[in-house]
């Protein structure tokens, strides 16, 4: 906010003024504070009319990348996280956990390896393959999504898919700079990701879209918002879904929820819950799906009531 002076001849008039980008526009919300004003009267003016602005700010539609939702839908959208009852894992539960989502994640990207088999392949010298090498990588990046401090950036990103692929992927690590297509079983295309010109700039605005709006939303809305624009923009040439699903849990975990395991045999609603953000911007199934998601992972790592 800040003060603007309008000189009339002899006469001062006083706005306060705060302004803000709408899309591609930079629009104002002006109050008048009076004329003529003494430093005592314009500082009691002032007080009033910021607090009438922070009003009308809460008001405004929070732009969510590509579509905005105003302080009602908002709310609306915060009451799903109550649906969530929260149970935080101990030792154990962790140790199951890992396996699950480490057995879920690489199923649903094509890996072979069973679930029964990681115990082996976990406590083995090496990796001798590269469904191995992924299968270690992503236990890995569970027990540092689990203790880090680092916040959300596109470093910590990095770091994520260069601990689930190096050894496996020449480009573990790093943006692509390809073009990336999604298609179905039948070869059509569903999604597009993001253009290599406007990559960057996608990762950017999804770093300081989190900053700015994390505190508007509960953790499991946030966490959702995050995974499925980070799988909207596909900034990897590869490994795009177990990346986005560790982002998802990064920040249950960071706001002192428990993780989310996506098992192999919801996938095709796990998509479908990404194609209604995709193509419609809803939410919703994206929530709802993590919810039953939720309740599920709770009976598959832990025997507590």
């Amino acid at each position: 906010m800040y003060l603007e002076k309008r000189k009339i001849k002899d006469k001062v008039k006083y706005y306060l003024v705060y302004s803000y980008r709408e899309k591609d526009k930079v629009k104002k919300i002006r109050k008048y504070l009076g004329i003529n004003l003494s430093g005592e009267e314009l500082e009691k003016e002032k007080k009033t009319a910021e607090q009438e602005i922070k009003q009308e700010i809460d008001k405004l539609n929070t732009e969510i990348f590509d579509f905005a939702l105003s302080k009602k839908q908002i709310e609306r959208l915060n009451r799903y996280d109550k649906k969530l009852k929260i149970h935080h894992l101990e030792g154990w539960d962790w140790k199951k956990f890992t396996e699950q989502f480490t057995y879920n994640t690489n199923a649903i990207e094509g890996s072979s390896i069973q679930l029964d088999e990681l115990p082996a392949i976990m406590h083995k010298k090496s990796a001798d393959t590269f469904e191995e090498i992924e299968t270690r990588g992503v236990a890995k990046a569970i027990g540092f999504i689990r203790e880090t401090d680092e916040e959300l950036s596109l470093q910590l990103i990095k770091k994520l898919h260069k601990m689930c692929f190096q050894g496996s992927k020449h480009f573990a690590g790093n943006f692509r700079n390809v073009e990336v297509v999604i298609k179905d079983r039948k070869g059509k295309i569903i999604h597009e990701g993001v253009p290599v010109p406007k990559l960057l700039d996608a990762l950017y605005d999804l770093i300081d879209w989190y900053k700015k709006n994390r505190k508007k939303f509960k953790p499991l809305v946030l966490a959702a918002i995050i995974h499925n624009q980070f799988e909207h923009i596909h900034p990897f040439q590869d490994g795009n879904g177990r990346v986005g699903r560790l982002l998802l849990n990064y920040i249950l975990i960071k706001n002192k929820y428990p993780p989310i395991n996506i098992s192999l045999e919801n996938r095709k609603e796990y998509y479908n819950s990404l194609q209604e953000y995709h193509k419609h911007q809803i939410l919703v199934p994206t929530l709802k799906f993590l919810i039953k998601q939720y309740n599920k992972t709770l009976n598959q790592v832990t025997t507590k009531k």
